[in-house]
């Protein structure tokens, strides 16, 4: 300021000193000679640099600069120059308060020295929604004057102190409130805690209002009718048998509850109920020094392969691996890890190569047949089971035999009924001999297997019409045959002998002819005539396998044939039964 006002040009024009080092040696001379004149200690302990220091101190003492200054601070030699009276022909008119610490600025303020005074700046800003004037004051900023709000359409900027708030345009009717955003939300009336409808009467909630129905009461979750069936009345959960929060403390709620869990657990506000804690992952590798495993309510520690739980239950110690049984069977210790082994029947996984799994002998390649019915897996073995029914396990405990009810006496048959053995199971017999037949134990033709019954012709006198039947004789057989699995060729199961024709001297040229009259199921019989040991047979071939379980009656005709006509017949009735299974 001094040489503004010209007082330092007497140093300005000296060669050896440049224009900051005599402006600086003369500003510090003139706060001096300010504190003199103020009556101020000259050992002011000013916040400026020690040569300046030593400048002010000469001037304060004898008005004068004597002490000797060398140097600079930026390294301007000063030696030879003018006195201090002589180069500070200083105007006095303004003082330096900033300097002189003469201020009232507060703290936060920073002084700014003016024209004969000083003026204080905020040096802090002051904060969102303030702007800082040039009387050093802060005032609000009108962000909806100046439009930087962010108010949405059908809202309007109202201004506040440091902000501004966003009104909406459009108010709400009666029932409905207005949301943030400025949309009107209907009210639920009806679910105010007195209840605008009557008693007996059920609120219905509408847009904006609501409507009272009688006898049509609908309560929410967590409510039920009163008594009168006129109410919604809460449930209290934690009364009921069901047990809410499964053994942790219940505190019932209007429509519903909350869980005071125990320790360990966290109620879940969605699905209402007390969860476990997780404390490993909540707190990980902290609790245990190598594998924390997380239980209900709590947690424990658990060691590697080859460590066992210290005694502390967090640290590990080195165990011997086959006193803890890591195997499922056998366990061989060996340093530093084990060996397992497995017993008969079953083998050591190849995923984890401790476990013995099962050998499952009825999947093998051979364990179609292992049974003859079905295999059941066991855990080292296997058993064989027969039907439910009709069927027994044979001593070798692997095929299935046939039950003879008829023989055991475990059938149902009456005692006008004749009980037949079938494959499985038994079939109870009834046949009578139709009009004009009698029973007879006669058999000059005879089937092979079992003849149930053979009614023969027996003609009252004067019945033309039975005398000129052909039909000699009726007969009844039954067979039972399996389902056979292996289908590969015919198979013979009836035969039907009689005497040649030479046996039957009254009756020449006779040939014995036989045809299957019904109960062909898809053609799966046929019959052929050989000739065995003088005796015409004929054979019953099955030549098309049959699933069963099934039932037919075979009707079968022995014809005998003189000169080219039917001289009479027998007719062989073969009840079929086909069996399930193949054995």
């Amino acid at each position: 300021m001094a040489k503004d006002q010209g007082s330092c040009d007497a140093l300005l024009s000296s060669s050896t000193c440049e224009t900051k080092t005599a402006k600086m040696c003369c500003e510090c001379c003139l706060l001096g000679r300010a504190a003199q004149e103020r009556g101020l200690s000259c050992d002011l302990s000013l916040p400026v640099g020690y040569q300046c220091g030593l400048v002010s101190r000469a001037c304060c003492v004898d008005r004068s600069p004597s002490a000797d200054v060398n140097s600079t601070d930026d390294g301007a030699l000063l030696s030879d120059t003018p006195s201090a009276e002589e180069r500070c022909k200083v105007s006095l008119s303004d003082i330096n308060e900033c300097l002189l610490g003469a201020h009232l600025c507060r703290s936060g303020e920073r002084c700014i020295n003016t024209v004969a005074s000083y003026r204080c700046q905020r040096e802090v800003s002051c904060g969102t929604g303030y702007e800082l004037t040039d009387n050093n004051k802060c005032e609000d900023i009108d962000e909806c004057e100046l439009g930087s709000h962010n108010c949405a359409a059908g809202l309007e900027c109202q201004n506040t102190f440091g902000s501004f708030r966003c009104r909406p345009i459009v108010q709400c009717g009666t029932g409905f409130i207005q949301d943030a955003l400025g949309s009107c939300i209907d009210i639920n009336e009806c679910l105010s805690v007195t209840g605008p409808c009557q008693s007996g009467q059920m609120c219905l909630n509408t847009v904006g209002s609501y409507t009272c129905q009688r006898n049509s009461v609908n309560c929410g979750r967590g409510y039920h009718l009163n008594a009168e069936g006129t109410r919604c009345v809460d449930i209290n959960e934690c009364a009921g048998p069901d047990n809410a929060c499964d053994g942790h403390g219940c505190i019932n709620l209007m429509g519903s509850y909350r869980c005071e869990c125990r320790s360990g657990f966290v109620f879940n506000s969605i699905s209402r109920a007390c969860e476990d804690i997780n404390e490993c992952r909540h707190y990980p590798g902290r609790l245990c020094a190598h594998k924390c495993e997380n239980v209900l309510g709590s947690y424990q520690c658990s060691c590697t392969t080859g460590f066992k739980l210290a005694s502390d239950g967090r640290n590990c110690d080195d165990l011997n691996e086959c006193e803890t049984g890591p195997c499922s069977q056998e366990c061989a210790n060996v340093y530093g890890s084990y060996q397992c082994y497995c017993r008969r029947g079953y083998q050591l996984s190849d995923m984890d190569g401790i476990t013995c799994e099962d050998i499952d002998e009825c999947a093998l390649p051979t364990g179609g047949h292992i049974c003859s019915y079905r295999c059941h897996n066991t855990p080292g073995s296997f058993h064989c089971t027969c039907p439910v029914s009709g069927y027994t396990l044979a001593p070798n405990a692997r095929s299935c035999q046939d039950v003879d009810e008829c023989v055991t006496g475990t059938h149902t048959c009456t005692e006008a009924e004749s009980c037949f053995n079938v494959q499985g199971g038994f079939r109870c017999l009834n046949f009578e001999c139709p009009a004009n037949y009698r029973r007879s134990g006669e058999t000059r033709s005879r089937v092979d297997r079992a003849d149930i019954i053979r009614c023969l012709k027996s003609c009252q006198p004067n019945d033309i019409s039975c005398v000129l039947n052909p039909i000699l004789s009726i007969s009844h057989t039954a067979i039972s045959l399996p389902t056979f699995r292996d289908f590969t060729k015919p198979e013979e199961i009836v035969f039907l002998r009689s005497p040649t024709p030479s046996h039957f001297p009254h009756m020449e040229s006779t040939e014995i002819v036989y045809d299957i009259l019904d109960g062909n199921i898809n053609n799966s019989f046929d019959i052929i005539k050989r000739l065995d040991h003088s005796m015409v047979v004929g054979v019953v071939r099955q030549v098309k396998p049959l699933v069963g379980s099934l039932s037919t009656v075979l009707k079968l005709a022995m014809n005998y044939v003189i000169n080219g006509v039917v001289s009479h017949r027998n007719i062989i009735n073969v009840h079929i039964f086909v069996s399930e299974f193949w054995f």
